[in-house]
């Protein structure tokens, strides 16, 4: 892995006070390293003829999320979303008419969850805040053990949540009461973002720093399993840092997850046993559909697997350096994002081109949000962009 120098001398440093972690968009903690323009030269955006209209149904502003990772989330009348300086909203689906605003006054680093009738974000201080879905009024607060850099999940009568030192809570959705914690021991390097959190009526589904896949108990946090998705390799602690950082996917039979420095895997719900796996590095994450599995990889090719057997099906790879969000499915395509606020629509199929539409050319850090025919992006300056697509009938080649 190319690192300067200086940058060695500093992770050297740490690593010798103890634990650490690296910004997953290239920088040392603290902002020392940061910048919104990736290391390497990005691809130049290329011309092709769209075969898809794509129309800017509406737009609002939730404040900037740089540099966390927000997602903006539905129950299917609305969508919620909020920003980092405490602004949390509530937006008609179909028209984009505010319904309620409020400002929680403190900063905000994860969020948002939506379910259960309620609305959730976290903190740095790890404290995680609940509202009423129907007005934004508080609901519950409570306070974890470290700061919370992933938006909680929520269903089922309880909350997912995870703090930035391994620790993984369940909670009650209806006062926020503990039901159960589960810590677990760090590498001693890892990345700064947590991984995304999946759940269903049975378990708890989470990625860790150093490769591991866990599934963990509803009912009292036992692991049902663990798996390796990928090992840790190398000489140094960089280049032992194999964390699932992104999203990871779920349906009734399997969960998929990738890790950065390591690989793709697919396994078996109930038991955790390996359907299939690829070497790939990934900080973003995987999606799915009925037949397909998507992931963008730490150069931002995008792939589309077939999800029962791992097969490779295509691979978009004029998209380089450019830092391509969570791919995300949407019938006959799969929408991502780059760095600069483009989101581009690829064709299911074959992976073309199919059309491209700009934001504020702020980047599209966190996983979009399905539309019915459409999308909802929110970007790192805190617009949220919904987009209706349209057939043109023109076929890119």
């Amino acid at each position: 892995m190319r690192i300067n120098s200086f940058i060695s001398a500093v992770i050297a440093v740490s690593l010798l006070a103890g634990c650490g972690t690296v910004d997953k968009m290239g920088g040392w903690v603290g902002g020392w390293f940061g910048g919104s323009a990736p290391k390497q030269k990005p691809a130049e955006l290329v011309e092709f003829k769209p075969s898809v209209n794509l129309s800017r149904a509406w737009e609002v502003s939730v404040g900037s999320g740089a540099p966390f990772s927000f997602v903006p989330a539905s129950d299917g009348q609305a969508v919620y979303a909020a920003g980092k300086d405490g602004r949390l909203v509530k937006v008609d689906l179909a028209s984009g008419r505010e319904l309620a605003r409020i400002e929680i006054g403190r900063p905000i680093s994860a969020g948002v969850g939506v379910g259960d009738g309620l609305v959730l974000v976290g903190t740095l201080k790890g404290e995680l805040l609940a509202f009423h879905s129907k007005d934004l009024k508080p609901a519950w607060s409570t306070t974890l053990t470290g700061e919370i850099l992933t938006a909680p999940v929520v269903g089922f009568g309880v909350v997912g949540a995870r703090s930035n030192n391994g620790t993984i809570y369940l909670l009650d959705s209806a006062d926020g009461k503990l039901r159960w914690a589960q810590g677990r021991s760090l590498p001693a390097l890892t990345l700064r973002e947590a991984g995304s959190l999946a759940m269903d009526r049975r378990a708890l589904y989470a990625g860790h720093p150093g490769g591991k896949l866990s599934a963990l108990s509803l009912a009292n946090g036992a692991p049902l399993w663990e798996v390796s998705v990928a090992l840790p390799r190398g000489a140094t602690e960089l280049e032992r840092i194999a964390d699932i950082t992104g999203s990871l996917a779920l349906d009734a039979r399997m969960v998929c997850a990738a890790a950065f420095q390591g690989r793709l895997g697919c396994f078996d719900l109930r038991e955790g046993q390996s359907l299939w796996g690829r070497d790939l590095s990934s900080l973003s994450g995987v999606e799915m559909d009925a037949r397909q599995l998507y992931v963008t990889d730490d150069r931002a090719a995008v792939y589309a697997f077939d999800k029962e057997r791992g097969a490779n099906l295509w691979k978009q790879d004029k998209l380089r350096d450019r830092r391509t969000s969570t791919p995300l499915p949407l019938e006959r395509w799969v929408a991502v994002g780059d760095y600069q606020g483009y989101v581009h629509l690829l064709n299911r199929e074959d992976g073309a081109f199919a059309g491209r539409v700009a934001t504020d050319g702020s980047a599209i850090r966190g996983p979009m949000l399905a539309l019915d025919r459409g999308f909802i992006v929110q970007t790192a300056n805190g617009g949220l962009y919904a987009f209706r697509i349209q057939e043109s009938g023109i076929r890119n080649q």
